[in-house]
């Protein structure tokens, strides 16, 4: 009976064979009936019917014999070149909460300031000056002073007209410089166009110059970076004294504030638990509020910087590498999707106005990068809003705590989380 099986499956296979063959070369007809030419059926071979597949099968499974592989399972075939290509899809980036991180970070500030309070009797005074009546600057500064008071630090408001002098500005830093109530001074940006700013800036006392604008700051920044972020203690213990600092080769040095902007942008970084050693950073801007601070920090964690500007050709080709990409340009999406390199950590500075009639105030805001694109292409991007703006706020009150704490010796707290 097994003979008689086999030679039955035999002549199966002979009829599917032949059937294959007829459907594989098919005659090409014209529209008027004439044969042309052979060609064969897409994908090549076209399996058995199934009825005969049925049929064999059941002739096999009654004698106990195990099914050949061509017919449990299809062959594998390839594409043909009409045939479109899938890929694999990559997944939505994960979105840097700023207000998240920056509600974590005012609670540790809060902490700090009520700690600072409580042990050494010293309450972190900030003094903020706004000259003229810019609604955008007064906007900045009343969300500055209801942020400083919900975390502890007083609020001291300096308001002066806009034909207020050069002079007239000097003095009233002079006084502010001089008041030990005040532990940090911000100016607020932009100045009226008959003020020079940097002038301005520079009078600001190092030990209080909470945004880190000054000359001195800036030189420190970029000398200690690296000795500077180790420099921290928990915002709830005193550490060391602050003349045990590795850059303490002067009383003047033993501390750097360091820009509120690039400190939020470092601390979303360090955010993601990333080691920088090593990975391939490129900075979108060179301003000395951004870019230079962000380039210096970013060195200092060991990563390989390369900053580009308004004037470097072919921005392109440096992005595509860049495993951290810093936009700080001041330019609506600037840096396109396709420039980023699968993968890359986004960190979108920028904060623009683009035109949107479909929006209620007939614009919307946008950073320095294309969001809806890039988020589809990095692994891990900062919305604009909702990114780098809160952790600005938040680490200008952590640099008010830490001058405070200075104020009385103590070394800084953690500059990150």
């Amino acid at each position: 009976m097994r003979a008689v099986a086999l030679i039955a499956l035999s002549a199966l296979f002979a009829v599917c064979l032949r059937s294959t063959w007829s459907s594989r070369h098919t005659l090409c007809k014209s529209p008027s009936g004439s044969c042309n030419k052979l060609r064969k059926a897409p994908n090549g071979c076209i399996p058995p019917s199934s009825s005969s597949v049925r049929v064999s099968r059941r002739l096999m499974s009654s004698h106990g014999m195990r099914q050949p592989s061509k017919l449990r399972h299809r062959p594998k075939t390839s594409l043909s070149a009409s045939e479109p290509k899938t890929t694999s899809t990559h997944q939505a980036a994960k979105i840097i909460d700023g207000k998240a991180l920056a509600k974590e970070i005012r609670q540790q500030v809060k902490e700090g300031t009520e700690w600072l309070n409580k042990e050494h009797g010293v309450s972190a005074g900030l003094g903020v000056v706004l000259v003229g009546d810019r609604p955008d600057s007064r906007t900045y500064v009343n969300l500055k002073k209801k942020a400083a008071s919900e975390v502890g630090i007083k609020s001291y408001d300096i308001m002066l007209p806009a034909n207020t002098t050069q002079a007239e500005l000097l003095q009233v830093i002079s006084t502010l410089n001089a008041d030990k109530e005040i532990h940090a001074i911000l100016v607020q940006l932009p100045l009226p166009s008959h003020i020079d700013s940097d002038q301005i800036l520079a009078s600001i006392e190092p030990s209080k110059d909470v945004d880190g604008f000054g000359p001195m700051n800036v030189g420190r920044l970029c000398l200690y970076a690296r000795e500077l972020l180790e420099m921290t203690s928990s915002p709830l213990e005193d550490g060391s004294s602050l003349s045990s600092s590795p850059s303490s080769s002067s009383s003047s040095s033993s501390l750097c504030v360091m820009p509120c902007t690039a400190l939020g942008v470092i601390a979303m970084l360090q955010s993601l638990n990333m080691d920088f050693r090593g990975k391939s950073a490129v900075v979108v801007g060179r301003s000395r509020i951004v870019g230079t601070p962000v380039a210096a920090l970013l060195q200092a964690l060991d990563c390989t910087v390369t900053t580009i500007h308004s004037h470097t050709a072919d921005p392109q080709s440096y992005l595509s590498r860049a495993d951290i990409v810093v936009a700080a340009v001041g330019k609506p999406e600037f840096v396109k999707a396709e420039w980023l390199k699968p993968g890359a950590v986004v960190i979108d500075v920028g904060i623009n106005h683009k035109e949107d009639p479909t929006a209620k105030k007939g614009f919307r805001i946008v950073g320095d990068v294309d969001f809806e694109n890039a988020k589809h292409v990095s692994s891990s991007i900062s919305p604009v809003p909702g990114g780098v703006g809160p952790m600005t706020v938040a680490m200008l009150l952590k640099n008010t705590l830490n001058l405070a704490r200075a104020s009385v010796g103590l070394k800084p707290m953690s500059i990150f989380r």
